[in-house]
């Protein structure tokens, strides 16, 4: 990142290693990556200290099924439905369509919570027994996830005129696209390979191509510092790094309480410890969402991401609730 007058401008690459195009390999994807494997290995701990039902060859299966249809698929799916319903219906294969990026936090623990269900009833094991240790992994993953956010400059937070403020040049996304090319006319001197790219792409489309326009200035800025810093002054704000917010918050924080409680208390209740994760990742989102940039419609005068945490908070308080009704507990196998 580059300083200009004491103010960060985000210009970090989404990719590792970029082969061509928007084809290489992309540090976002890597943050799965690492959330899995820090989920296996705490597992096959959890396992090996007895706090799990789950046997030791059974927990790369596990974790797998947990990948792919838990996070993967209940992340994509909600956020289609909670973020984008209306394109979705009207063209379901959008799903389909991952580079285009597209996942919802608590699509993913609704969607984890489905198939540890299933995957509970076919292996006849404690629901809430295995949840309680998958829970745990969960803020490792948002951790992870959150700073791929960061890296790709998404997901960016509200002004603020705090001394730690950034520029995303990802705002240009939802600039007026009159203001854009004010700023590419002005860029003629500095970036004269811009206006010409700039103007060719549009003579070639009907519509003003937005997204295209906002991307070739950030790859611009990227190269050229100069240009950076004029298209920073002209129409980016100053605004709270809410990623890395979230990142400490809902992931690292939450995950040394349920740590905490999962060793304090090695044989707890089966449904104690995923009750408490359901609240206090709640409390952080609905927290950090007070600094962070609507990406959609309010519900009844909330974000979405604090709407639906208050539906975790009382998903979280029913299983405390029954947990300490059934007190089921371990049942290790030999």
């Amino acid at each position: 990142m580059n300083c200009c007058l004491a103010t960060y401008i985000h210009d970090l690459s989404p990719f590792l290693i970029r082969i061509k195009g928007d084809l290489g390999i992309r540090w976002y994807g890597l943050m799965y990556v690492f959330g899995f494997i820090a989920a296996f290995l705490l597992l096959r701990w959890f396992v090996r200290l007895k706090c799990c039902e789950l046997k030791e060859e059974k927990v790369a299966d596990f974790i797998t099924i947990i990948a792919i249809f838990g996070v993967m698929i209940g992340g994509r799916l909600g956020y289609m439905l909670i973020y984008s319903p209306k394109e979705f219906f009207g063209d379901p294969l959008m799903f389909f369509r991952f580079l285009d990026g597209g996942m919802a936090s608590h699509g993913a623990i609704y969607g984890i919570t489905l198939v540890v269900f299933i995957y509970s009833r076919w292996q006849k094991l404690s629901w809430l027994g295995l949840g309680d240790n998958l829970v745990i992994t969960g803020p490792l993953g948002v951790f992870f996830g959150r700073i791929g956010n960061f890296i790709n400059g998404e997901l960016y937070g509200r002004e603020t005129d705090h001394s730690w403020a950034m520029k995303f040049p990802n705002e240009l996304h939802s600039i007026q696209p009159a203001r854009l090319l004010e700023v590419v006319e002005k860029a003629k001197p500095i970036a004269p390979e811009l206006s010409v790219n700039v103007n060719n792409l549009i003579a070639s489309t009907q519509s003003f191509p937005h997204w295209n326009v906002s991307e070739m200035m950030i790859a611009t800025a990227r190269k050229n510092e100069e240009f950076q810093i004029m298209m920073a002054d002209a129409l980016l704000k100053l605004r709270h790094p809410s990623q890395i917010y979230q990142a400490l918050c809902e992931g690292l924080l939450v995950f040394l309480i349920l740590l905490a409680v999962r060793l304090k208390w090695k044989n707890a209740y089966h449904g104690f410890i995923s009750g408490l994760f359901f609240i206090t990742y709640a409390i952080a989102r609905i927290a950090v969402e007070n600094v962070r940039q609507p990406d959609s419609q309010f519900i009844m005068g909330v974000t979405k991401g604090q709407f639906y945490s208050g539906i975790m908070i009382i998903t979280g308080i029913i299983l405390i609730v029954y947990s300490l009704i059934t007190k089921r507990q371990n049942q290790i196998p030999e």
